[in-house]
């Protein structure tokens, strides 16, 4: 039976979660350490309230899924598979609609299947979603006109109207992060498990956007899946494995409070899991030694990724590793790399071959998005899309000089036709950044983008 058989899939088991406070004492360790990017609560009680709520809580994710995943990101390390992670930059609860759930999850099915179809690859679809509603920020405050305010740290925190009301950090929020995150789970289960997602549909999937380089050269694929789906029909085939998938859901674990309310002990094994969401993953500004959120996440089962930039060491890589996975677990720890497009190719081999030297399984996936980060003449901050592109070329050029594995992709996108990043088959200049420019903190790929960079991705992993 191969790792991705439609014969063993991410299902429940015969085991509970436990949220008793004797099991999950040791996580509140992290208030000892050095902490960064953590909001200050005004009201202790009010915090406290919340916790004791989201600590009685049902899981939003169950321990059987973590488990296949952290199976499936063995394989990608191995070059058996392929991680495909996307979604936007911060969530908010105002978009966490239906309409725009479906559209991300839209625009990763289609991504897989070209990534699938064109380089005979399985993909491991994970969505930065329910949960991705805090960011880390470069300043405390923010100056607008004189006026300085507490930063916006994403909805998870406080609200992004520059008003003295709107920035205060509110705990209540997290309660909101945990019901969104629970109603985006809900629909993200629902779509994937009940048609919406049956390889059958790829054509359904483009409806409602204009012909472009990108999506005709979607349809064409399309067809050619269709024919094989056809010639799988007429020798009785069974196309049970093209019905459903399997979806992922990841977050940056960044506000300690709402991780550790949201753990709870297996009882298959006594050991505790991070509840809010299958894959969690520790920023660059968050990724210190000895501090809190290394701690934190070292006592989790959940498989982990660490961002590492262009100032990241050989030392700090293999101290994260001793860290995080001492075990040297397959499928445990990914280095999800964010160097830039200008740095990629002279930074990221030590790094590689630090880390594989050292005997360590890691899974390497290129974040090709916040290196590249600019500000446009008339005041977006934005990103080339060519840029993108590069850093991608250049960290699968990296793999291949060193004979390494490139196990994955991690974006910031959107399955709405925004207008966030320039360049692309759609030819966005700075001007166009004024049509549709809808991001609260970072610009993501638009759809037609995400499909642009999906073909190239393809190509590469078909040369691998």
């Amino acid at each position: 039976m191969t790792q991705f058989s439609p014969d063993a899939p991410a299902r429940a088991h015969a085991f509970t979660l436990s949220s008793a406070d004797d099991g999950l004492a040791a996580l509140g360790a992290w208030r000892e350490y050095p902490r960064v990017q953590q909001p200050v609560w005004p009201d202790e009680d009010a915090r406290a309230t919340v916790f004791d709520d989201l600590r009685s809580a049902p899981p939003l994710v169950f321990a059987g899924e973590v488990d296949v995943l952290r199976d499936r990101i063995a394989a990608a390390a191995k070059g058996e598979a392929f991680l495909l992670a996307g979604g936007d930059c911060a969530e908010t609860f105002a978009d966490s609609t239906a309409d725009r759930i479906r559209n991300k999850i839209r625009t990763i099915l289609q991504m897989a299947a070209v990534l699938t179809y064109g380089a005979s690859v399985p993909v491991v679809k994970m969505g930065r979603m329910a949960g991705q509603f805090a960011k880390p920020r470069s300043a405390d405050e923010e100056t607008r006109d004189g006026v300085t305010l507490p930063t916006y740290r994403g909805d998870a925190v406080n609200e992004f109207a520059f008003t003295p009301e709107s920035r205060i950090p509110d705990p209540k929020r997290l309660w909101k992060t945990y019901t969104t995150s629970a109603a985006t789970l809900n629909l993200l289960r629902a779509f994937t498990g009940g048609g919406f997602a049956d390889l059958r549909e790829v054509h359904s999937w483009n409806r409602g956007f204009t012909s472009g380089a990108g999506y005709d050269r979607y349809e064409e694929l399309a067809g050619q899946i269709d024919k094989a789906v056809r010639f799988m029909d007429a020798i009785g085939a069974d196309f049970d494995a093209l019905k459903v998938v399997e979806f992922y859901a990841s977050h940056e674990a960044l506000l300690l409070d709402y991780e550790e309310a949201l753990s709870r002990i297996d009882s298959r094994t006594g050991e505790i899991y991070g509840c809010s969401g299958h894959f969690l993953w520790i920023g660059e500004r968050t990724r210190q030694l000895d501090g809190a959120h290394v701690d934190f996440m070292a006592r989790l089962r959940n498989p982990i990724g660490v961002k590492l930039g262009p100032d990241a060491s050989v030392d700090d890589a293999l101290r994260l590793i001793d860290k995080l996975d001492p075990e040297r677990e397959p499928g445990r720890l990914t280095f999800i790399t964010r160097m830039g497009a200008g740095k990629i190719r002279e930074r990221l081999p030590a790094l590689v071959e630090g880390v594989r030297d050292s005997g360590a399984q890691v899974a390497w996936v290129t974040d090709p998005m916040h290196g590249n980060t600019i500000t446009s003449s008339n005041g977006y901050k934005t990103r080339r899309f060519e840029d993108i592109l590069d850093e991608v070329v250049g960290f699968f050029e990296v793999h291949q000089g060193l004979g390494t594995i490139p196990a994955g992709l991690h974006m910031e996108l959107t399955g709405d036709d925004v207008t966030e990043v320039l360049g692309g088959a759609g030819s966005i200049d700075e001007e166009g950044l004024t049509r549709r420019y809808e991001t609260l903190v970072d610009p993501r790929l638009n759809h037609q983008q995400s499909l642009e960079l999906a073909f190239l991705v393809s190509e590469m992993l078909s040369r691998r």
